[in-house]
Formats: C-alpha cells, sequence, structure tokens
C-alpha cells in the first residue's frame, strides 16, 4: 500500500467514525427527546418503543374506532370472569349454568347464581381501563364500543351510551319468561332483587361448601303484569343476539373505512366476536388486542395478527390507561 493510499484509508475511517458517532448521538437525542415528551411506553407495557408510538399516532389520527369489550376488563374490578369452561361457580360449570334449559329446570339456582353476580357488580367500581375507554367514547364520535360484558361498569364509568352497544344484555334488566308477555324492566339495581334471595358476610354463597337455599318459586322474581317468573334479561348460551343490537353493529360497520379496532380483555375466538374482527379488516381496520394471551400470527385467521397490528400483554386494567396516557394524561 502506497502512502498515498494508506492516507486515503484512515480518511474513509475517520469519516465511518464521525457518521457512526453522529447516529449514536442522533439516537440519544431522540430518546431524551422521547422521555421528556412522554411518548416513552410505561414499563408495564411488554411492547418496543416504535410499537407503542405507532400505535399512540394512528390512535390520536383515527376517527372511526371499533373496539371489542370482553370479560378481562372487569377482572381487575371483581368481576368473576367464567370465561372458560373452567370457569365453575360453586361445582356448577358456568356455561352449563347460563342457559335457557338450566333455568327451566332450577330457577332457584339460576337466580342465587344471577343475584350473587348482581351483588358482586353492584358492590364493583369502574378500574382504569373502563375510565380510559369512557375518556376515549367522549372524544371520539365515531367510536363505537361492542361490549359483552353484563357488569354495568362501563355504564358507570360514564361512557356515552350513543358508543356504546351491548350485546349479551344487563344483569340489571330483568324480562318475563312467558313468551306471550312484553314485560321488561331495565335498571334494576336492588340487591337483593327480592328478599327471599339476600346475600349476608356470613352466607357465603360462591363456597360450595356452603349449602345453597331451596327457594321455592313463589318466592322468586315475578313479572308483575303476568306472574310469571321473571328472568334476567342476558343472552344465554343457545339464544340469539338481539336483532336491534346486531342491525346497530351492521350499519356502523357498513358507513365507511374503519381505521382502528381495538379488541380488550377476551380472545374473540368464537362467533360473533371473530366476525367483527373479520369484518373491520375488510373495512380497512388495524387490529390492538388488549389481552393476556396472544393471538397467533396466522394471516388466515380472523383474530390472528398481523405485521401492521399491535398485541399489549397483559391485564387490560393497566395496559389500556398506560397506553392512553399519551392522549388524556394519566387516569386515576
Amino acid at each position: 500500500m502506497t502512502l498515498d493510499s494508506h492516507g486515503v484509508e484512515i480518511a474513509k475511517r475517520k469519516r465511518a467514525t464521525r457518521a457512526a458517532e453522529e447516529v449514536r448521538k442522533q439516537y440519544a437525542k431522540q430518546q431524551r427527546r422521547k422521555i421528556r415528551t412522554g411518548t416513552l411506553p410505561s414499563p408495564n407495557l411488554n411492547i418496543s418503543i416504535d410499537s407503542y408510538t405507532s400505535f399512540v399516532k394512528h390512535l390520536e389520527s383515527s376517527t372511526r374506532i371499533l373496539a371489542l369489550l370482553g370479560a378481562g376488563l372487569s377482572a381487575a374490578s371483581g368481576i368473576p370472569t367464567f370465561r372458560d369452561a373452567g370457569g365453575f361457580w360453586r361445582e356448577h360449570d358456568a356455561t352449563q349454568l347460563a342457559t335457557p334449559e338450566a333455568f327451566a329446570k332450577d330457577p332457584s339456582l339460576l337466580w342465587q347464581f344471577y343475584n350473587y353476580r348482581r351483588h358482586c357488580a353492584l358492590k364493583a367500581v369502574p378500574n382504569r381501563a373502563h375510565v380510559a375507554l369512557a375518556k376515549l367514547a367522549a372524544k371520539k364520535s365515531e367510536y363505537l364500543a361492542i361490549s359483552q360484558n353484563i357488569d354495568g361498569l362501563s355504564e358507570q364509568a360514564k361512557h356515552p351510551p350513543r358508543n356504546l352497544q351491548l350485546v349479551h344484555g344487563s344483569l340489571f334488566n330483568v324480562k318475563c319468561t312467558n313468551s306471550d308477555c312484553i314485560f321488561l324492566e331495565t335498571g334494576n339495581f336492588a340487591d337483593p332483587i327480592v328478599p327471599a334471595l339476600e346475600l349476608t358476610e356470613q352466607y357465603n354463597i360462591s363456597d360450595a361448601r356452603f349449602p345453597l337455599k331451596d327457594i321455592p318459586k313463589e318466592d322468586l322474581p315475578h313479572c308483575p303484569k303476568c306472574r310469571s317468573l321473571l328472568r334476567p334479561a342476558v343472552v344465554w348460551f343457545g339464544e340469539p343476539l338481539e336483532r336491534s343490537a346486531i342491525d346497530r353493529i351492521h350499519h356502523w360497520l357498513d358507513v365507511g373505512k374503519v381505521d382502528l379496532m381495538m379488541v380488550v380483555g377476551t380472545s374473540a375466538t368464537v362467533w360473533p366476536a371473530a366476525n367483527y374482527i373479520h369484518a373491520a379488516r375488510i373495512a380497512g381496520a388495524r387490529i390492538a388486542v388488549f389481552n393476556t394471551e396472544k393471538p397467533g400470527m396466522d394471516d388466515d385467521a380472523a383474530m390472528g395478527l398481523r405485521e401492521q397490528d399491535w398485541f399489549f400483554e397483559g391485564d387490560a386494567a393497566a395496559t389500556i390507561p398506560d397506553t392512553f396516557k399519551e392522549i388524556f394524561g394519566s387516569v386515576a
């Protein structure tokens, strides 16, 4: 190597070193800016800075947002989820209790189960995720939340009704079991709903070691119009969703492009939840999942995460407010 060529090589190395140093400086400057402006994700969020930043930007710029809310949203508020076939209440599979056949066979058992759930929901308070989602609904007029929950916590968090569609009913609505009677009562917050169903601290109805009362049918809730038994106005397994709820969701989806769909506290693997995700994808939505379990990376599955989507692992009560803090600040 000649002296001249050696000098050229040294100069190249110096330029490369300066360029690398400049890249490091710019990166450090960028990180300092993110720290100052609060755009670093919370340590609770197991997600990269770039993914977090891209989601926040997309959320802020989105106009039409669809959310699917599942039982995991309310778990931190103390609401039992009963999400899987392994979800038991006392010795009963909860999914087998929530059927018309179970109610017809033993209305006393079913009313004690649902009165217990009403009691739990009335004692519960909305968590930070309920509040953050209610704030999002107030900020984004074309946002719609499809809630599979029946606990009333979204409503208690002041989630605007115009942006909320309950698809499984409410624990606090009751209706007549007589098909010829149209009686429906909404907003019944009595605890107990009838005296025979009263719960006490000494009588832990969720503990199978305590025997259940054998409540006579005449002491259970009855219709004030026809005197037939009342039942919770919730959708049981084997029953169709309310036509009005389905029509409202389909109409919202038909209006135009969907910017973002958030799946919160649910695996959304069964109909109609999976269908909503599929429809949102067709309408152009990117998907953000807030759940304890990560979906697969199968492009052929409605719920499968794709490269442009986001996954926030953990309890939605923490991940939702930690993610939304860039828009609303801290949620108490």
